[in-house]
């Protein structure tokens, strides 16, 4: 049996194991995926989007190694209109839990992403807008990009990655998944 390697579009709520930690928690094993998969990093229950699946543990362990800085999007939905000021510090870097992230990069979406409802839908204040920033980081620290949002005045209330270096969830929808093409193995593992 060879390795496998899956794109799967995590939902919100879902944890990024096959294993619940407490009774009623959502997991992986909902969503029938090949056995003896192992997610290669982790979603935040409270995050969506792209997760990367394989048996592959050599390229598990790469994938998680910090200094490795393969890139990942995420699309932030956050609380008031990000300043181009904002956006500047995110891009420098800022200090979060006494530690300050690598450079990336960030822009403001003009309009909202195309991407499906969320279930259950975000918590709206009538007097407070919110807007989109794309976010492309080359680390993984535990809940980043909301602490990054957080720290320049932005919280976060919709958080979605939609790639992992070239590897994108394409057309997929919440509970999703396919496998990686030929090309898209070939890509990864060059990278490493």
């Amino acid at each position: 049996m060879g390795n496998k390697y899956i794109v799967f579009y995590k939902p919100y709520g879902v944890l990024s194991q096959f294993t619940a930690e407490v009774e009623g928690q959502r997991t992986l094993a909902e969503f029938g995926l090949p056995k003896d998969l192992y997610a290669a990093g982790r979603l935040d229950s409270d995050s969506e989007g792209l997760l990367l699946l394989t048996n592959d543990g050599p390229l598990i362990k790469k994938l998680l190694e910090p200094g490795k800085g393969h890139t990942r999007t995420y699309l932030a939905q956050v609380e008031g209109t990000p300043t181009s000021e904002a956006l500047q510090e995110l891009e420098r870097g800022v200090v979060i839990q006494g530690y300050r992230t690598l450079p990336a990069k960030a822009r403001m979406l003009n309009s909202d992403p195309m991407l499906p409802p969320r279930t259950p839908p975000i918590r709206v204040r009538k007097n407070i807008p919110t807007g989109w920033i794309e976010l492309t980081l080359r680390e993984g620290k535990n809940r980043q990009v909301r602490r990054m949002t957080a720290a320049v005045g932005y919280p976060t209330l919709r958080l979605v990655r939609i790639s992992i270096g070239k590897i994108t969830l394409g057309s997929l929808e919440p509970g999703e998944w396919r496998e990686l093409t030929k090309n898209e193995i070939v890509e990864l593992m060059d990278r490493f």
